[in-house]
This record gives structure tokens, sequence and C-alpha cells, in this order.
């Protein structure tokens, strides 16, 4: 499981970064992945990075705003000449479908896979046995939202060489171990779940939220999150114009991550006013003299999402 950045910066693309758009990557988990957002040129961002577009299987806009959504018809379009067939959903605000489906029927646009298009105003959006997905309003000029992506805890391993030494071979009787149950042997041989299976691994929470200034609704979110991904649109001696502009600072970020009980920070939705890479480090800087565990979002870089 990891972060691929598409498109870190905010408003309008620039030659160094493109806007906002990201890729979770669940490759090993799910064979897929997901996105958050799609800002214009995001298509022709995923043809220089190692994902296609048929392995997508859900894709969640934060809100309405064009550097968040202007990609999305395109990318919907072009989904379907480069081979998917699967189902795709799409989760976003009031208003998304009608924006999707305009763009969609005017163009005359012919979609080959099952698209639905799924409205919300937060709370649970999405459960299966493995992942549950939530959202939750932020603080935005326009209705924003956060999503919190929480993997399911999974079932330890089973120490088979211990089973093969108390002559157990592998088969139902593994699954039955694996699920907790203890079984006795044809031998008559009791083995306990328990001295046989490590601990359930413990699932990661990703939390990205969207456009964002300092607010309660970010928190629940948030909480005890293994990667938080969150805006950073100017550094703090612009905190008057972020708040003016519904956006944060980079330190604004820290304290929050802080206070959520993160564990690594991630900076995204850079201010055109930096150029480049490196006039991005005293966001960084100041992000860390709060929150040491804070890195920069880059373009065509994955962030893994680590275990507890």
């Amino acid at each position: 499981m990891e972060l691929y950045f598409l498109g870190t910066n905010a408003g309008i693309p620039t030659l160094q970064r493109n806007v906002t758009s990201i890729a979770l990557r669940l490759l090993e988990e799910r064979r897929s992945f997901w996105m958050f957002d799609c800002g214009e040129g995001t298509q022709q961002q995923i043809l220089r990075s190692p994902l296609r577009l048929g392995k997508l299987e859900k894709l969640f806009i934060t809100h309405l705003h064009g550097d968040h959504l202007f990609g999305l018809p395109g990318l919907l379009s072009s989904r379907g000449y480069q081979g998917g067939t699967s189902p795709l959903t799409v989760y976003g605000p009031p208003g998304l479908k009608l924006y999707v489906e305009t763009s969609l029927n005017l163009s005359q646009s012919r979609i080959p896979y099952k698209l639905e298009i799924l409205e919300h105003t937060g709370g649970l959006l999405f459960e299966d046995d493995s992942f549950k997905v939530e959202a939750g309003l932020l603080e935005h000029r326009i209705d924003s939202y956060g999503y919190r992506v929480t993997e399911k805890d999974s079932p330890g391993s089973l120490n088979t060489e211990l089973l093969r030494a108390k002559g157990l071979k592998p088969g139902p009787l593994y699954g039955k171990l694996k699920k907790g149950f203890d079984i006795t042997t044809e031998e008559g041989v009791t083995i306990h779940a328990a001295d046989v299976v490590s601990q359930p691994k413990r699932g990661r929470v990703i939390t990205i939220l969207g456009d964002t200034r300092p607010c309660a609704g970010a928190l629940p979110l948030s909480i005890d999150a293994d990667l938080l991904l969150h805006e950073a649109t100017f550094a703090h001696d612009l905190a008057d114009m972020a708040y003016q502009y519904y956006h944060s600072t980079a330190l604004q970020a820290a304290v929050f991550a802080k206070e959520a009980g993160a564990r690594q920070l991630l900076l995204t939705h850079f201010s055109s006013r930096y150029s480049s890479q490196e006039e991005l480090i005293p966001l960084l800087e100041e992000a860390r003299t709060v929150f040491p565990q804070t890195r920069l979002a880059e373009e065509f870089t994955a962030f893994p999402v680590y275990r507890r």
C-alpha cells in the first residue's frame, strides 16, 4: 500500500507541477488502485507513470473546484479506450453527478464499462471485508471533504514448521486454525490456535484531506492515522492569506498532525509562488519544528504506508 502522486500544485498547473491528483496503490491488497481528485491533465500524468487505468477501481473527489476535477471527464473516457472494462465507482459531493453526466453527454463520450457516481455528504461510504472508507466535511469556500481509508486487521501467520512438527500437513485444518478455531487431529492431538497463529496484523489508516483551513471536522478523520496527507498551500508567513482563502500553512498542518496522533505527515497542494521543489524546503523545515515525521509530496514518487 502506497500513495503515488500525479499532481501536487494548487490552483493552476505549472511547468514543474500539475494540479491535484493522488493514487492509492493497492496492488498487493486488491490488485487495483484508487484515486483521490483528478485535476486537469491527470490522464497525461498517468501516461508517464506505472499506473494503468484498467486497474482503477474507485475515484474520490474532495470538492468541485476545477483544480481537483477538471481532468475527470477525459480520464473516464480514456479509461475505456485503454482497455478498462471493470466497474468504476466515483464518489464526491452533491453536484458531481450533474457535472460528469453533462460533460460526457454533450461530448457524446462512450463509456464501455459500468460507471457509478455516488454523491455524499459525509459518513461511511464503502465497506467490505478488507477496507472501509469514511468522509467528513472540512472548512473551505465550497463543501470540501476529507477521506479516511481504514484497512481492516488481517489474521496472523501460521507457524507451519511447528504444525509439521506436530504431524499436521497443509489442508482444511490449517484454515480453521487461522480463523482462530482449535482443532483435534485424527490422532486425537488437540492443537490450540493461539499456540500456532501469530497476533493479527493491524490494519493501516490513511487520511487524505481536501482543501481546508484548520477545522475541528478534520480531527475524527485523522486520529491515529498511519499516514496523513494535508494541504500546505502557504508558508506560515502567509497565514493571514491562507485563512482568507480557506487554506492551511505547512506549520498548521504539522500542529494538526501532532494533535491527531498521526505517524507520518505528507504535505501537498503547494501554491504556484513556490516554483520548484527547492523553494518548498522552508515549508518542510517549519513543519518539522513541530512534527519531525513530515515529508513533501513529490510527483511521480511513491510513499509507502508502513504498518505499526
